[in-house]
């Protein structure tokens, strides 16, 4: 007769889990699982299931290392028993299994694995002993040469002997004798070196015969002058097997020293084995651990039947045992009432069993005392009973044992017979279940049990949503009103004849085609109306996220523009104060110039061109402090405005409203610059300045294709040899002379450099014989 975890398909889950076990009794463990009665037990399963999927799937720890079962083999070791090599190597695979399982989770020092760094504590491991068996023993039948020093010399014997014999035995193989022989081939019977001899010829071999073939035509004969090497042969093999003897009795005294050590270890890695199935179970059906209670409180969050395609399964969140103590199910056929209904029984018994659950976080189960059921068909032949009789012996079962602490599921109560004596035993049967105070789910098709759940304290209906206008089920478990049957709906929809279809709407009576109706038209309406309110509850989410990401954005722009304003300002203060420092060196050295006794034109020359210097500075490296960039809306033509990419001003020649560019007329050049990159020009007065050329014929004029750096250093010939090359440039000079002199050369070598980087420079030149040589640099300009 099934059980009640039977007819909720505990065993199925159960035989899941113990497939992902290594150990054959950790499978045990894993299939023969009971659900815990209590709490504290319940939560020290699934805490031990929380800290194996830690330990496997974030820390990285190692599964359990596969050994066969122990059986009584330590007990024989242990009694003075010899162990074969098969069962040497099982015990010391049973050694290392613990021994790597204790460093794996001592390795890790996480503070939250605590019930398995308890666990691992009381196993027991020698590490020597499991060396020794592993050093020795080659596999279920073979020990190693090295075992010990006497086996490694006797082998070695033994190895030597065979092949002197074999050597003596090809001679005669060889030899005049070779005529008698069957074939030519050195064979072995009974441990000693024999040759094959034609039976008529076995009075021309001496020797002794020891075996002769099925057929009678060939007699296997020792030859006489291998006689002693034979006997020594079987000598050195008794000794090998004595030898070999004594080192299996010694390995196997030390696996009998630890037998209660092994036996508890096999255990212990049993338990550890079935944590970790029930682990890899969970991670691989994407299960949450549930919260657990005492208090009959069930909550699932989005739960899926296990059983079913974890892909296709509809999510369904249920809710019973905290307001109220039994849920009436009602809705449509196929509308997954009954899977629900199996789905919150197993998922208590799966808790209890410490395995995790297929649902969302929050997820709350309680541990029941005990959990009952009667679903399906329960008709049983052998005990002569009828599917209604079966139920009717179920109930009783229930009705008789349950209790406070008891979770009780009944799928559709009173079926089977007339429909009004079944709503009434219905009825009766949840009425005498709320006496009794156990908590559980019925299903129903019955108006007056979901009639019965709207008056009753303790109950509370809940359906299974139907889509009325496609005529399928949802899947979807509404709590708080009764669903419609809608039978003759889904037989339309399982393609009934519609004239069957109608004739039966025909058959209802007007209460229960009103009924029908108006639940049908209730249930519509309630989905269109949460349908709507999802659909305003998401738009209501995307405008807020919408407005959110707006301040964001402000924020974050308000915060740019301080710092930009913050940024502009220091850069000021450190270019007045750069300019104002460099203006200070110029000044103190054109005072010192004119300190000095007696000026020569050079000095002359030297301090206007520091006096330029002053002036132009300002003109050459441009502040590049701007307020915002100009608006969009209020930029036309006419307006005088600052490239920034270029650092140049300009007057806006064209621009269209609104648009990305406009065009720039900056010096001669016209271009077509994004406005973002526009700055508003502060407006500047055009001054006309009286230029007076002053031309003294008494001084030695100026040759205007030269520019002599002599005497300057570095940092000042540079900018004084970029003005001239561009003054050069505006008088449509093609070559121009650069003097620097010899000196250590750095001076020479920063002007070809310089002249190297200018756009306009074609080529240079070192001067010839005549021109200065190396001391002057011939410039061709493009």
């Amino acid at each position: 007769m099934k059980t009640h975890e039977t007819r909720l398909e505990l065993d199925k889950i159960l035989t899941a889990v113990s497939s992902f076990a290594v150990l054959e009794k950790g499978r045990e463990k894993a299939l023969s699982a009971l659900p815990a009665r209590d709490v504290a037990s319940a939560a020290q399963l699934l805490n031990a299931t929380e800290e194996a999927t830690r330990l496997l799937f974030e820390l990285g720890a190692g599964r359990i290392e596969e050994f066969p079962p122990l059986g009584d083999t330590a007990e024989r070791a242990q009694k003075g028993a010899t162990l074969s090599c098969g069962e040497l190597l099982a015990c010391a695979r049973l050694l290392r299994s613990a021994r790597v399982l204790y460093r794996s989770v001592h390795a890790l020092s996480d503070d939250r694995i605590l019930l398995f760094r308890s666990l691992v504590d009381r196993l027991v491991f020698d590490e020597g002993l499991e060396e020794d068996v592993h050093r020795k023993i080659l596999s279920d039948s073979e020990i190693a040469d090295h075992a010990s020093e006497k086996l490694w010399n006797l082998r070695r014997e033994i190895r030597a002997l065979g092949e002197r014999i074999r050597a003596r035995l090809q001679a005669c193989l060889t030899g005049e004798e070779k005529k008698y022989l069957q074939d030519g081939i050195v064979t072995v019977r009974g441990d000693r070196f024999v040759i094959p001899v034609k039976a008529e010829y076995k009075r021309s071999v001496k020797g002794f015969v020891h075996d002769r073939s099925a057929t009678g035509a060939t007699v296997f004969i020792e030859p006489e002058e291998v006689l002693e090497m034979n006997n020594e042969l079987i000598t050195l093999t008794l000794d090998e097997k004595e030898e070999e003897e004594r080192i299996l009795a010694e390995l196997s005294r030390g696996i009998g020293n630890l037998r209660e050590a092994l036996e508890t270890d096999e255990e212990l890695l049993a338990e550890a084995d079935a944590c970790y199935a029930r682990a890899e179970y969970g991670y691989r059906l994407h299960c949450v651990k549930p919260e657990i209670n005492g208090r009959g409180a069930v909550e699932i969050i989005k739960g899926r039947h296990p059983l079913l395609d974890q892909k296709t399964a509809v999510p369904v969140s249920v809710k019973v045992g905290g307001e109220y103590g039994f849920l009436v199910i009602s809705g449509a056929n196929t509308g997954g009432k009954t899977v629900t209904l199996k789905m919150c029984g197993l998922f208590c018994l799966m808790c209890a069993c410490g395995l995790f659950v297929p649902a969302a976080e929050g997820t709350a189960l309680a541990v029941f005392q005990n959990v009952y059921c009667d679903i399906g068909d329960s008709q049983s032949i052998e005990e002569n009973l009828s599917t209604f009789s079966s139920h009717i012996v179920n109930l009783r079962d229930i009705l008789k044992s349950a209790g406070k602490n008891d979770f009780v599921l009944i799928d559709e109560p009173g079926g089977g017979t007339d429909p009004e004596e079944g709503q009434a035993l219905a009825r009766a049967v949840l009425s005498s279940l709320l006496k009794k105070g156990c908590k559980g789910i019925v299903t129903t098709h019955y108006s007056s049990l979901k009639e019965f759940a709207y008056e009753t304290d303790g109950v509370e209906n809940g359906c299974m949503e139907f889509d009325t206008a496609d005529y399928r089920p949802l899947y979807r478990l509404k709590i708080g009103a009764p669903g419609s049957s809608n039978a003759l709906a889904i037989c339309t929809r399982l393609g009934l004849p519609e004239e069957t279809v109608e004739a039966a709407r025909g058959y209802l009576s007007e209460g229960a085609r009103a009924f029908e109706k108006t639940m049908r038209a209730a249930e519509q309406s309630r989905i269109l109306a949460e349908r709507a309110v999802a659909e305003a509850n998401a738009l209501k989410a995307d405008w807020e996220a919408r407005l959110k990401e707006l301040e964001r954005d402000e924020n974050k722009f308000a915060a740019e523009r301080e710092k930009f304003l913050a940024g502009s300002k220091a850069e000021a203060r450190r270019i007045v104060n750069e300019r104002a420092a460099r203006a200070e060196e110029l000044l103190e050295e054109i005072e010192g110039i004119f300190k000095r006794e007696t000026l020569t034109e050079g000095d002359l020359i030297r301090a206007r061109t520091l006096k330029n210097r002053m002036r132009a500075a300002p003109e050459r490296e441009e502040v590049k402090l701007r307020a915002l960039p100009v608006s969009p809306e209020t930029l036309k033509a006419g307006d005088r405005v600052i490239v920034g990419s270029m650092n140049a001003e300009g007057v806006v020649i064209s621009y269209k409203k609104n648009a990305s560019k406009a065009e720039v007329q900056a010096g001669a050049l016209r271009v077509k610059a994004e406005v973002s990159d526009l700055y508003p020009a502060a407006n500047r007065e055009k001054k006309t300045e009286k230029v007076t050329v002053v031309r003294n014929l008494a001084q030695k004029p100026v040759l205007p294709r030269e520019c002599n750096l002599i005497g300057k250093t570095t940092a000042e010939a540079i900018p004084e040899l970029e003005q001239f090359l561009d003054a050069a440039l505006l008088s449509n000079l093609s070559e121009v002379r650069i003097v620097h002199g010899f000196g250590t050369g750095k001076l020479r070598a920063a002007v070809q450099e310089c002249l190297k980087k200018h756009a306009r420079v074609q080529s240079f030149r070192s001067g010839k014989y005549g021109e200065g040589e190396a001391g002057v640099t011939v410039v061709t300009l493009q």
